[in-house]
């Protein structure tokens, strides 16, 4: 099949996903070409052929530029599987067009999209997202979701299909030796008996650090020596450190790292406080590791981790901080449930969905009928 896959700006997730899905799609034997801004290019990867498409993450003059540069490509395809809700709104407008004035006699390819975020923001954003998704919802021949909840808002949309589309587990999750760890730790300046928690994010609203730091808080009355580091870039850097010398808790902000599987393995928890998550990649590499994980549960998180981890509600959210620190403090005095988690996570991990499983799953996605009317 020739498969158009459609992007927007990415903070890299949702970039190297479509990379690693359009270059599994390659292997398999379908042409792939992967059409977005220029800033993308490099989080898709260069094995895959590529267009430029300038696809902003606002409403924009230049979307009527895209949307005629998306139908163009999309006359040789015979699907256009866009990822993100400005990118699907575009490519239903688009195939529309295709469909109202056929060229050459050539059928319009199938459009499938894909929701990776829920749309957060104050009324005016979630006033446009809610335009877009029913543009979507209504234009689609398939939405799929990475989490229930965006399955069901689809649906609650007017979607014909849904489904909740699988993420494979990142290539480079296996399990991290026991020698970067020591080296991992030893590099932390950790002391031998030091326990050590781990999160991964960016430093941004979605990810709960402000929550993150408030638990943190409510660890500080445990015995014995503990340091909790976040491994990631963003905008709230400067906020966060500001308020962790305020409070005084052993929280430390790495940076970027390119150690996350050896960071991941040498943790004793593993934790997230996001306020949304899809099917959070660094948690799938963190099952891949054998960690011991507390996660609120949001979105997707507990279609990666099933019961191989601690799922803390994130309602009511007064009182968030203090649920997620005690689940902390929990694992960290509790040798025996740390190591029944890991045992759980690397079982876990072995169930996760593969390459294959989403190339199947799209292959089927792609070949099926006209959804209903």
């Amino acid at each position: 099949m020739r498969v158009l896959q459609v992007l927007g700006s990415s903070a890299g997730g949702v970039g190297r996903h479509v990379g690693q899905v359009a270059s599994a799609l390659g292997a398999a034997g379908h042409r792939v070409v992967v059409a977005g801004p220029s800033e993308v290019r490099p989080l898709v990867g260069g094995d895959v052929p590529f267009e430029v498409v300038a696809i902003a993450d606002r409403p924009r003059a230049g979307d009527v530029a895209a949307v005629r540069r998306l139908a163009a490509l999309g006359r040789d395809a015979d699907v256009v599987h866009a990822h993100g809700l400005r990118a699907g709104a575009l490519a239903v407008l688009a195939v529309r067009g295709l469909r109202r004035a056929p060229a050459d006699g050539r059928h319009a390819p199938r459009v499938v999209v894909t929701l990776h975020n829920l749309p957060v923001g104050g009324r005016a954003v979630r006033g446009v997202s809610a335009v877009l998704e029913r543009v979507v919802a209504r234009g689609a021949d398939v939405v799929l979701g990475v989490s229930p909840d965006l399955v069901a808002l689809a649906g609650a949309r007017g979607a014909r299909r849904t489904g909740l589309a699988l993420v494979p587990a990142p290539q480079a999750s296996a399990a991290a030796e026991a020698a970067s760890v020591r080296a991992t730790r030893d590099g932390l300046g950790l002391a031998g008996d030091e326990r050590l928690v781990v999160t991964v994010a960016r430093l941004a609203p979605q990810k709960g650090l402000d929550v993150l730091v408030a638990a943190a808080g409510e660890v500080q009355g445990l015995s014995g020596s503990w340091r909790w580091v976040v491994a990631g870039v963003g905008p709230l850097r400067a906020g966060l450190e500001a308020e962790v010398r305020a409070s005084g808790v052993p929280v430390e902000l790495l940076g970027a790292r390119d150690d996350v599987p050896a960071l991941l393995a040498a943790a004793d928890v593993v934790v997230s406080a996001a306020r949304w998550e899809g099917q959070p990649l660094w948690l799938q590499e963190a099952l891949a590791n054998g960690a011991a994980i507390v996660a609120t549960d949001v979105g997707g998180t507990s279609a990666v981790t099933g019961e191989a981890a601690r799922l803390v509600s994130p309602l009511p959210p007064a009182d968030l901080a203090g649920r997620l620190g005690a689940a902390v403090a929990g694992l960290l005095s509790d040798d025996g449930a740390r190591d029944a988690l890991r045992r759980l996570a690397r079982e876990r991990a072995a169930r996760l969905p593969t390459e294959r499983d989403v190339v199947e799953q799209l292959e089927a996605v792609y070949r099926a009928g006209p959804a209903p009317a």
